[in-house]
């Protein structure tokens, strides 16, 4: 069992120097999944990433998410498939497995809404309901991240064990200002949700 997690980015046209977000991308990428073989952008702002324990997934989109809303006015659109694997091959976008279909199916589902960009779909649709259900409720936060917010959310996420000061020091900013970006960012809310999330998805899949 395993995570698929399909994506693009959006706006992507309305940004001059495509190489500012790529390099993100591909750093971002790295950082979910060193094995180049497991993750790949293809298309010019398409991408798509294994990850192994499926309880990461969200987590693994918010790292996405909040990677490229630093850079405006991008944002990203990703369909997160759990299932199976039953064919390796050299590059993630041709493999194959329950996974998979599930992302691909799922992201062109969310090509055409105008509201969701970030949802899941699994065999268990009741699961899917109430997950898609708080992430929705989330993307009410995340969606609103400046590029301030999200740069500190990022590091946070990232550097899960480093004080506020220390993460301000990053990039030269004081704790107060770390601590007001991070609340108006629901950094905390966006935490405990990720903790459920991590739970109903091993207590319901692994």
């Amino acid at each position: 069992m395993l995570a698929v997690l399909t994506g693009d980015i959006i706006f992507s046209k309305q940004v001059a120097d495509a190489t500012t977000y790529l390099h993100t991308l591909e750093k971002v990428l790295k950082h979910l999944r060193t094995e180049s073989k497991y993750r790949e952008i293809y298309r010019g702002d398409s991408f798509q990433i294994e990850i192994e324990n499926p309880a990461l997934a969200f987590y693994s989109a918010m790292c996405i998410k909040a990677a490229l809303k630093q850079i405006k006015p991008l944002d990203v659109r990703i369909a997160i498939g759990f299932g199976e694997k039953t064919h390796t091959a050299k590059k993630v976008s041709q493999s194959n497995g329950s996974a998979f279909i599930r992302s691909g199916e799922l992201f062109e589902t969310l090509e055409n809404s105008l509201k969701q960009n970030l949802a899941i779909k699994s065999d268990n649709t009741i699961l899917d309901t109430e997950i898609n259900t708080y992430i929705n409720l989330a993307l009410i936060a995340m969606n609103a991240w400046t590029p301030g917010a999200a740069e500190i959310v990022y590091l946070s996420l990232l550097h899960p064990t480093k004080s506020q000061s220390e993460l301000g020091r990053l990039i030269n900013i004081k704790q107060n200002t770390v601590s007001e970006r991070l609340k108006r960012a629901y950094f905390e809310e966006l935490q405990q949700f990720d903790k459920i999330f991590r739970q109903k998805i091993t207590n319901e899949m692994l």
